[in-house]
């Protein structure tokens, strides 16, 4: 395999990345909010955002939709620039990334019964640092963008 070909190979299974959040995450609250079944609003306000059906479904969107596109490869990178901050909202705001870290090296101690509570943020944070890297690098020639640029 040429160097360009892994770069491209790595790239896609990196896309990937975008079909486990669309469908392991992003389904869920997508189908929950069309419904009415999802208590996702309430958590969503209970992080203090106003609006919080409006912005229960951009979360839902960017990560279904968003996680779609990326996997697929079009509109990569607003796709990836999307989903990246939804992961940073669910990361650092509602898991407290920052209040983890800084338990955990003895800076700031909270109790597990907090840490509980907060939940674990280190899989927003995966997809965080994968969905940046995307928007950077961009999705790679085994893409539908790659294949629209050549037109």
């Amino acid at each position: 395999m040429r160097a360009i070909a892994r770069v491209d190979v790595g790239l896609l299974i990196l896309r990937l990345a975008g079909l486990y959040l669309a469908l392991a995450h992003g389904l869920e609250k997508v189908t929950g909010l069309s419904t009415g079944q999802s208590r996702f609003p309430e958590r969503v306000a209970a992080l203090g955002f106003p609006a919080p059906e409006l912005f229960a479904w951009a979360a839902a969107l960017s990560e279904f939709g968003g996680g779609l596109l990326i996997a697929v490869g079009l509109f990569t990178r607003w796709a990836a620039l999307f989903a990246a901050f939804t992961m940073f909202v669910a990361g650092f705001v509602r898991h407290r990334a920052l209040g983890h870290f800084l338990s955990w090296i003895g800076i700031a101690p909270v109790s597990e019964k907090v840490l509980e509570a907060w939940d674990d943020p280190e899989t927003a944070l995966v997809y965080l640092l994968a969905f940046v890297a995307l928007a950077l690098v961009g999705p790679g020639r085994l893409s539908i963008d790659a294949r629209r640029a050549h037109r």
